[in-house]
């Protein structure tokens, strides 16, 4: 029984909501507060499985993510993306003429900036996490912190008790995370058709562009490519790519490229994921 799934971050937060469309069925969370510690968790047993962010369409890849599941040897075995709609939320009773400081992570604040630089005597402060960083707020039982307002998702504000004071006031709203699952084992998923794999190049002009020819002459379709640069070894490079298929046998061969990449590893075959767009941040 798969029931305890490692998270980044804590209940109401996106891990969070991403898990509980994926699994449908209540899980019980195993809450880290980096990406790192929710590897520790899942390694160790404490965790079934793990639900990591690993794209954000404003962004990009979360580069360390990748190398994070490639270091652990851990296997991609779903994945699910999320509109993400961030909130200003604070105190019952606080109003926004209240408001000095907004909390919250880095990239939430950095997804809200054009609302919040409307507000220029507020300052923006750091938090590990969007919606613990609600949780924070509504622990203040002295409810000193009247003038902090919080960026999270509509359900953070739902469960913890706050206000919202600005409903979705990310700057584009076309912005969307996928998030993976992944497992200790390697299991076979019944209708796979996309698939993870990192490798390196030899050193030698046209390998990447026959790496390529050879994946597009098997049907498979190349959806993304990234080279990150491997510590240690300046001028070499890890590739992370993600392919999808029609008919497995055709992926099959195209691993073949095992003949011209190095260090070729598969970190997942499982089935495209669902991309949830109208979300309310309710389930």
């Amino acid at each position: 029984m798969n029931n305890k799934i490692a998270i980044q971050g804590g209940a109401a937060s996106f891990h969070d909501i991403a898990t509980s469309y994926f699994f449908q069925e209540e899980k019980e969370l195993v809450c880290c507060k980096t990406f790192r510690d929710l590897c520790e968790q899942l390694k160790s047993g404490n965790a079934d499985l793990a639900t990591m962010a690993i794209e954000n369409s404003i962004a990009g890849s979360i580069l360390n993510n990748y190398a994070l599941i490639r270091q652990y040897g851990f296997h991609i075995i779903g994945e699910i993306s999320l509109r993400i709609e961030q909130n200003l939320i604070a105190l019952p009773g606080v109003k926004l003429e209240d408001i000095e400081v907004v909390r919250s992570h880095y990239m939430a604040l950095g997804q809200c900036e054009e609302f919040i630089l409307k507000h220029p005597n507020w300052t923006s402060e750091e938090y590990y996490d969007t919606a613990d960083s609600a949780k924070n707020l509504a622990a203040d039982v002295k409810k000193e912190g009247r003038q902090i307002a919080a960026v999270a998702s509509r359900k953070a504000a739902q469960i913890y008790g706050l206000t919202i004071l600005g409903e979705s006031i990310e700057t584009v709203k076309e912005n969307y995370t996928k998030f993976v699952i992944l497992s200790r084992d390697k299991q076979k998923i019944a209708g796979a058709n996309k698939a993870a794999i990192s490798f390196q190049l030899p050193d030698r002009v046209g390998t990447l562009s026959e790496m390529l020819q050879l994946i597009v002459k098997n049907n498979v379709n190349l959806t993304r490519i990234q080279s990150v640069p491997i510590v240690g070894k300046p001028g070499e490079y890890m590739f992370y790519v993600d392919c999808e298929w029609q008919n497995y046998e055709d992926w099959k061969r195209c691993i073949g490229i095992n003949s011209i990449a190095k260090d070729l590893k598969v970190l997942g075959e499982y089935k495209k994921g669902e991309t949830i767009h109208d979300y309310s941040g309710s389930r």
